[in-house]
């Protein structure tokens, strides 16, 4: 293996003790250079020191090892992204030993294992060691091929040489897409770039990640091209003045809100870009006129062809001569490696979207020991799911299979799936326990929605209500605005509804167009998040349906409270919420009254010189008549974001590409003229 340049598994259904003891021979049969051992639990003597906790598995990105034991045998079991994360680790001759449980054992109801045992059986490139019976080795394997000259002594591989060329020759306004499987040395590529910018005088390059270590491989690029530079963590100054600078996603939003990065002349290297929300991404391509983006394709880190998807429509809009480049030749081990092939098998991590179905669609719901066993049609519905998430892991196939209380619908012609949801039910509690949750005595995994409502909302009879929540909704990307979304809610509604659920509900990321979406399906929002998800860069917001009598008492108190509350959080925990969704949200309130003295002030303001702040009450309201009735323009959101959030009038200038005080008091008075104009002519 190490001379054809793949790697290997070996996987053993020994009872725990043995399997630790096979482990431990291959672990002294060698001098291993960097070994590692994983286990929930810390192993004893030989291998101690190099064991690690699967929680910790992102700690080793960017480094290598050549031999690593996986030990899945204990209680804690199989963790498939600490898994799929430290295969990318091993290189070329490198072993990856799994200790499996016996079929017999407690995990023998998983489905999930279950699928996953068969996938091992069935892969002709895996060894299966059985205590008693001798190793069947995989048949002889094909001689290597000799690998081409790139034509650059930097780059291994002409894939990575044209992503250098690339990153180089980036120009103003012509944004990098570099896509990539894991291996392929994109992030080197990245390091070659910020090395050759920096000799050709490049003051400052910045670059982000999800966390630093997703980079590491550029910073060992850059430092053994420009050896007389000198690194300090993630900042790397060169003997020239130069400086190649790593800040976290959310610290350089930050930096950029405050005009500390970004403008004339600036550059940003993006890695890992699919696991970063999409609302930072399109930040910085505002922001910095030389921009790339590289991203995994079939990752741990998130889902490249999601971020291409939904990211090439923002890319197309703003940046038209945006540019896309692939690698597609390993680096790290050599073409036709069985591990990455197994490895992406196993976590489905290749999965991709069914072709585009040809005859009348049926609902079908899938049981997980039926979908388990059915492997085209899991592969399907997760394909589905990955392109639609931006974020979706390895263990969210674990969840689909295992998850208790879990039902999944598609949409399907008998052969493509075209459209799915993942939905689970919530709450049933006694009201003691939900009394406990409120008063955050108690937290229930699991319980979302019910438990945000009851402890956020202060609503405890969310969880002794019936909720169902939408956990995941995707339709085939060939086959949007053709009503399957609503025709899946329609379906899991009607199911709710004869199961006696209370409510229907779903959390998601606040965006304008999702947001508009649930409401046309008839979902009310009850709660918005103060801070932005870690995940998403944007604020959960939650929606919900009425099903029953109960339901809709709940529905209206919820949605009555939150109403009631939103000018204030607007005011202040919310005052850097995006005016787009703060209009959206507003949109679901009621037609604000307004009395003769209010129509006066407005008048004032619209048509004399009365200074808007002192008629905010009746500008708040006449908004709220406005965007009630159907008007939604960037022109709303920008006078909502002063009267609701308190923007100042540099970002008012700004926004509306004025300058100074009088300019922005003009464009405000002939906005309230232009709504009073609206309401005279609706009489």
């Amino acid at each position: 293996m190490a001379a054809q340049g793949w790697r290997g598994l070996v996987w053993s259904t020994s009872p725990a003790d043995t399997a630790r003891q096979q482990a431990l021979a291959v672990w002294q049969a060698r001098a291993w250079q960097h070994p590692c051992w994983v286990s929930s639990a810390a192993p004893e003597k030989a291998w101690q020191a190099a064991w690690l906790p699967p929680a910790k598995a992102r700690t080793r990105l960017g480094g290598e090892h050549d031999l690593i034991v996986y030990d899945a045998a204990s209680e804690a079991g199989f963790d498939p992204d600490a898994f799929g994360a430290l295969s990318g680790t091993l290189r070329a001759g490198g072993l990856l030993l799994l200790l499996l449980p016996p079929a017999t054992g407690n995990q023998a109801v998983s489905h999930y294992m279950a699928r996953l045992r068969e996938r091992l059986v069935q892969a002709t490139d895996a060894v299966h060691w059985t205590p008693g019976e001798p190793l069947r080795l995989p048949g002889p394997r094909p001689e290597p091929k000799p690998e081409a000259d790139s034509g650059d002594p930097d780059c291994i591989t002409r894939d990575q040489r044209q992503a250098v060329e690339r990153l180089i020759g980036l120009r103003r306004r012509r944004p990098l897409v570099i896509t990539a499987d894991r291996g392929r040395g994109k992030s080197a590529a990245l390091g070659i770039a910020c090395a050759r910018l920096l000799n050709e005088g490049q003051a400052k390059i910045w670059v982000t990640a999800p966390r630093l270590a997703a980079v590491e491989a550029l910073f060992e690029r850059l430092a053994s091209l420009c050896p007389q530079g000198h690194r300090h963590g993630g900042r790397f100054d060169d003997e020239g003045g130069g400086r190649v600078e790593f800040v976290a996603p959310d610290e350089l939003s930050a930096r950029v809100e405050r005009g500390e990065a970004g403008g004339q002349g600036s550059w940003l290297l993006v890695d890992e870009a699919a696991a970063i929300p999409a609302a930072l991404l399109g930040q910085w391509l505002e922001a910095f006129p030389r921009i790339a983006f590289a991203t995994t394709v079939h990752g741990y880190e998130g889902s490249g062809r999601g971020f291409a998807l939904r990211f090439r429509e923002r890319l197309e809009r703003q940046t038209p001569d945006w540019r896309e480049c692939h690698l597609a030749a390993p680096i790290r081990w050599a073409e036709g490696d069985p591990l990455e092939r197994l490895v992406g098998d196993l976590l489905l991590l290749d999965a991709e979207p069914p072709g585009v179905a040809s005859k009348p669609l049926q609902e079908w719901v899938w049981q997980p020991e039926a979908l388990a066993g059915d492997e085209p049609a899991l592969r399907q519905i997760f394909g589905l799911l990955v392109q639609a998430h931006y974020r979706t892991a390895p263990a969210d196939l674990q969840r689909l299979l295992d998850a208790p209380e879990l039902r999944v619908r598609t949409l399907t012609d008998g052969t493509h799936i075209q459209a799915v949801a993942v939905c689970a039910d919530e709450g049933g509690f006694a009201p003691e326990l939900a009394d406990k949750v409120a008063r955050g005595e108690r937290r229930l995994p699991g319980h979302l929605l019910a438990q945000s409502l009851a402890a956020h909302a202060g609503c405890r009879e969310a969880l002794t209500a019936r909720l169902r929540r939408v956990q995941r909704i995707s339709v085939h990307p060939q086959r949007r605005r053709e009503g399957l979304g609503a025709r899946l809610l329609e379906g899991e509604r009607a199911a709710a509804q004869e199961a006696g659920v209370d409510l229907l509900g779903a959390s998601f990321g606040a965006e304008p167009g999702l947001l508009a979406f649930w409401r046309s399906q008839g979902f009310r929002t009850v709660r918005l998040g103060l801070s932005r998800e870690t995940s998403t860069g944007e604020h959960a917001v939650m929606v919900v349906a009425p099903l029953t009598v109960m339901g809709q008492s709940l529905c209206a108190t919820l949605t009555r409270r939150f109403h009631a509350l939103l000018p204030v959080l607007l005011a202040f925990e919310l005052a850097g919420l995006e005016p787009e969704v703060a209009l959206a949200l507003l949109a679901e309130g009621e037609r604000a009254e307004l009395d003769e003295a209010a129509w006066r002030d407005l008048d004032d303001v619209a048509h004399g010189h009365r200074e808007p702040a002192l008629a905010r009450l009746a500008l708040q309201r006449l908004i709220c008549r406005a965007v009630v009735v159907g008007r939604h323009d960037p022109e709303l959101a920008w006078l909502a974001a002063w009267a609701f959030q308190g923007r100042d009038i540099a970002w008012l200038a700004a926004r509306a590409g004025v300058e100074g005080r009088r300019q922005v008091m003009a464009r405000m008075r002939d906005l309230v003229a232009t709504l009073l104009a609206d309401e005279s002519r609706a009489g």
